[in-house]
């Protein structure tokens, strides 16, 4: 099981804190079919996860044993004290007569990171599903130690679902992107104008009718081309389990948006008495089929109230607080046109003496605010929810910018930095008429690497308050699998590091390493079928000529 030639596979990401590799041992060494897996108190749920994902790609059975020839798994209270539970420190070595492969996490999410990195190790090839019939020196390892630990509790992804839906199995796929990336958080976007993505059992015709458009505008909302054929899909209640289940399998929290008081359309063509019936006939609406902002919003009534209340409480069901303590309400972008026409939203500012429209949102916010935290639950919404005032325990998503995340703070919130100028995936990653459908400013891989969460001139006090960070993939002109692939990777890559890993400022990263550790990651990503940007440009079938987007010119704003 030794071997005496160097092994490249230390080009890891994201980029660990430290990577020692030993001179006084021999370079490397292979797992074969005497490697076992010992897994220690907590642990075994990395052991499965080894046996059945590295397994069938090794072709390795991997038995449970504690020979000499064994991967260990433990639990460390010592890894824990230095760097946290989500912390790690894997550590190889071999011998003719012995192998050590040592994974010691702070907690459970600390192992199943440390097997990540161990499977990085192993090569691309350990990416696949099925073993490559080579030879039977396939998994050398180096001898390494690997000290390792994430900057932020939130890493996350921001998946909308609702402009175009995503099959059940491709979200189980996202799910393994992440972790292969220790992405943490998945935020799933459930509900807009454009569709109503979750089964919600007391009121059947948010998926019998709001799962559903006739057709789906083809490009940008400016573009002229439509896609005539019909587009819809839901999860049921057991594929929502089922997707929480293999995130918390993966330690990959799941949050749920569902959208209040704008981006309701299709919730109200499918349950009309939730407008503004005193303005318009809600019976004519129909799941709305372009993109944008649809004017048509909530009534704020009791009935709505109540109507709302009975969704969360199944959704609370679906998503446990152990694994989902935040639940997020969108309340960004909401027109106010409707409230102010309406003689019934007019009464009920005057009743509730909120002053206005905005106050009225304000309200609203805070009235699921309170009903949330009733539950044990936290509230989380975009920052236009800052707008009136919060309840203590409440947390933003700060899309707009950092301004919004930086008042949040400052404010005693905490905060999720999304900033749509620097993390938005949906935007384009060059110049030039070959990306497809080209929405928003140029964010390179570079530019995404060079993200800063934090912004300076945070006190320490509000910057304590970021809890981390997230990319958010909108999915207006994604409309399957194969796009938001594109779209997403390989700056994913970039993202994933600037969250993971405690980089120096913007202007001191070293990008020619990350990019120089990225050929190795490519490689990686062909394994794991991930039709990613080339670094070259789009790929012919990648593109979408003739279909029109949105681009912006120019750097974007830092605001």
């Amino acid at each position: 099981m030794t071997a005496e030639r160097p092994h490249p596979d230390t080009d890891l990401i994201p980029a660990p804190l430290d990577v020692e590799v030993r001179a006084d041992s021999p370079s490397c060494f292979s797992l074969d079919e005497r490697t076992t897996l010992d897994a220690g108190p907590g642990t075994h749920g990395t052991a499965r996860w080894l046996r059945s994902t590295l397994g069938a790609a090794t072709g390795l059975p991997l038995p449970d044993g504690d020979g000499p020839f064994a991967v260990r798994l433990r639990i460390s209270a010592d890894v824990e004290r230095a760097y946290g539970p989500e912390g790690y420190r894997l550590s190889t070595d071999g011998s003719v007569a012995e192998v050590s492969v040592v994974i010691e996490g702070g907690g459970p999410a600390g192992v199943f990171w440390g097997a990540q990195t161990l499977r990085q190790l192993l090569g691309p090839d350990a990416h696949r599903k099925a073993r490559l019939v080579r030879g039977e020196r396939d998994w050398d390892l180096p001898v390494v130690t690997v000290t390792d630990a994430p900057r932020f509790p939130w890493r996350g992804l921001m998946l909308d679902v609702a402009r175009h839906f995503m099959p059940k199995d491709d979200v189980l796929r996202q799910l393994d992107l992440m972790a292969a990336h220790k992405l943490n958080v998945l935020h799933l976007h459930l509900t807009d104008d454009q569709g109503w993505r979750v089964e919600i059992r007391r009121h059947p015709r948010l998926t019998e009718v709001g799962a559903w458009r006739a057709r789906s505008k083809w490009g940008h909302r400016a573009s002229p081309l439509w896609n005539e054929t019909p587009h819809g899909g839901y999860y049921t209640q057991d594929d929502i389990r089922e997707i929480v289940a293999y995130a918390a399998d993966r330690h990959i929290s799941v949050v749920p948006e569902i959208d209040v008081p704008g981006h309701s359309q299709a919730a109200i063509a499918a349950y009309p008495e939730l407008g503004n019936t005193d303005v318009i006939d809600t019976t004519t609406l129909s799941v709305w089929d372009t993109w944008g902002v649809s004017p048509n919003v909530l009534a704020p009534t009791d009935t709505v109230l109540r109507f709302y209340e009975g969704v969360l409480e199944e959704v609370l069901e679906l998503f446990p607080a152990e694994t989902s303590p935040f639940v997020h309400i969108g309340g960004d972008e909401c027109p106010k046109d409707q409230w102010k026409a309406s003689p019934a939203a007019q009464a009920r500012i005057e009743e509730l003496g909120v002053g206005d429209e905005d106050g009225l949102q304000s309200w609203f916010v805070r009235h699921f605010d309170r009903w949330l935290a009733e539950r044990g639950r936290r509230l989380i919404g975009w920052d236009e929810i800052l707008e009136g005032g919060l309840a203590p325990g409440a947390a933003v998503s700060s899309w707009r910018g950092y301004a919004g995340g930086i008042a949040a703070a400052e404010a005693g919130h905490d905060v999720v930095m999304c900033p749509e100028q620097q993390v938005y995936l949906d935007h384009r990653q060059a110049p030039g008429e070959d990306e497809p459908m080209p929405i928003g400013y140029v964010r390179t891989l570079a530019d995404v690497y060079r993200f800063e969460p934090v912004p300076p001139g945070l006190s320490g006090a509000a910057a304590a308050h970021v809890m981390g960070t997230q990319a958010n993939v909108w999915t207006e002109v994604m409309e399957d699998r194969a796009r938001v692939d594109y779209q997403t990777h390989p700056r994913l890559a970039a993202f994933a590091e600037v969250a993971w890993s405690r980089l120096p400022a913007p202007e001191a990263r070293d990008l020619a390493d990350f990019e120089r550790r990225m050929a190795a990651h490519y490689r990686r990503l062909d394994a794991l079928g991930v039709d990613y940007r080339p670094p070259s440009g789009p790929r012919p079938w990648q593109r979408r000529p003739g279909v029109a987007g949105r681009p912006i010119e120019g750097a974007p704003p830092n605001v």
